[in-house]
């Protein structure tokens, strides 16, 4: 009769070495550091760009800030105001950035994991309510520093740091300044958010079948459902910028818009439905290159962090 060993060696369950689907004792902080390495690299490298979209959308610019296309624009700022007038603002984002997107992605897993969404199978609906309630935690963090970076992006901006964009906001406009796009902010970016990752989760699917870290993968597939979104949301991103440098407008209507409504409501009368895709293509081209950028970086945090190892 064979002899039995009183202490086998535990038998790693290679069905549960899921990459992506981590378990409920993942850590915390492993997520929120994650989610602020990605928010980071995500709106820094493709901040020039979206300088030139927030201008490309202002409704109303002087004579010198009309641009023709993205070149145009790099030309004509660069040779006019000098080419750090593309990094206005930037501090901001560096700044507010990463808390933000470290909610972001730990409120995703979170949703993602009560949902069910960490089992196996395709669960697109998990993926776009964890999407969807990741972008609503965020946002309340980031609005008021999204705010100061439009205010420092646009042409004429007198502003000469965060700190006195900040303060100079306040004292003329309150509170309610930095907050007043927040409800047009989560119009646009719940869905937006919910169809990039829904995007996103489909197409790693398609791309990456078995799960593993592959930054080709991801990139395409972040890439991908960035594009899609943004081009779905640009009108809510015209809006929201209206609402978000209506103080530097020196057109009453604008200076006064309250809400989503006013804000369309201007949009349209004055521009038609073309005026709701003003700074489409700049828009998606700082969308695709920054959602390939961010996914890429946060599954590259997630596999440098890995989940602990579960035997049976």
């Amino acid at each position: 009769m064979a002899a039995h060993d009183p202490h086998p060696d535990p038998v790693v369950n290679e069905e549960e070495l899921d990459y992506e689907g981590l378990p409920p004792d993942f850590s915390l902080l492993a997520n929120l550091a994650a989610g602020a390495f990605a928010g980071i690299a995500e709106h820094t490298v493709m901040y020039p760009i979206d300088v030139i979209k927030t201008r490309m959308q202002i409704l109303n610019p002087s004579p010198t800030a009309v641009y023709t296309s993205l070149s145009n624009a790099v030309a004509r700022i660069s040779s006019t105001e000098g080419i750090r007038s593309l990094w206005r603002g930037i501090s901001s984002v560096a700044l507010g950035a990463g808390p933000a997107h470290a909610v972001y992605f730990a409120t995703y897993e979170a949703v993602k994991h009560a949902m069910g969404g960490n089992g196996g199978g395709h669960q697109p609906l998990a993926a776009a309510t964890s999407g969807a309630c990741a972008t609503i935690a965020s946002d309340a963090l980031m609005n008021p520093f999204d705010v100061v970076k439009q205010r420092m992006q646009v042409h004429g901006s007198v502003y000469t740091s965060i700190s006195h964009c900040a303060r100079s906001v306040y004292r003329s406009e309150g509170l309610i300044a930095f907050y007043v796009s927040y409800p047009t902010t989560l119009a646009m970016t719940v869905p937006f958010t919910a169809i990039q990752f829904m995007a996103y989760e489909s197409l790693s699917k398609v791309f990456n079948p078995m799960r593993a870290y592959d930054p080709l993968s991801h990139c395409a597939a972040g890439g991908l459902a960035g594009a899609f979104a943004a081009g779905f949301t640009t009108p809510l991103d015209v809006c929201k910028t209206l609402l978000q440098t209506r103080g530097t407008s020196r057109d009453a209507e604008i200076r006064n818009a309250k809400g989503l409504w006013e804000a369309a409501s201007i949009v349209g009368r004055r521009n038609g439905f073309r005026g709701f895709f003003r700074g489409l293509r700049p828009r998606i081209i700082t969308t695709v290159p920054s959602t390939a950028i961010c996914w890429t970086s946060y599954e590259m945090a997630k596999s440098v962090n890995p989940p602990p190892l579960i035997f049976n």
